[in-house]
């Protein structure tokens, strides 16, 4: 991935989110795609921190749009890579690196979301 499509990827995604427009989130991903993110057990009730599916996915990100109506995330840096990018940016607790692979289809396959203390 280049530094200008990570660059271009991260500020669409950023932007999606600061809409509040699930379905222009979810484009960025494969159907099947896999998120890890502590805030999955709390909210989705999934102790291992994962879930599976757009469907899944849609209604867990529908859910904390809902409890964080006033979501706004800011883009600090991005990283690029072999496969995939990192994206750190402030969100709505503090800041947060979110590390994306890309499947064959160009979209993301998988998603880790790793919080500051």
């Amino acid at each position: 991935m280049t530094d200008q499509a990570a660059f271009e990827f991260a500020s669409e995604w950023i932007e999606a989110w600061n809409a509040h427009d699930l379905e222009r989130i979810l484009a960025h991903y494969d159907d099947d795609f896999e998120m890890c993110s502590p805030f999955v057990e709390p909210l989705a009730g999934e102790v291992s921190g994962r879930l599976q599916g757009k469907a899944k996915i849609g209604r867990y990100w529908e859910t904390a749009l809902k409890m964080v109506p006033d979501l706004r995330f800011k883009l600090l840096e991005v990283f690029s890579g072999v496969g995939g990018l990192v994206i750190r940016y402030q969100g709505h607790k503090g800041p947060v690196a979110e590390v994306f692979r890309f499947g064959p289809s160009g979209k993301v396959a998988s998603a880790s979301a790793y919080y500051a203390p």
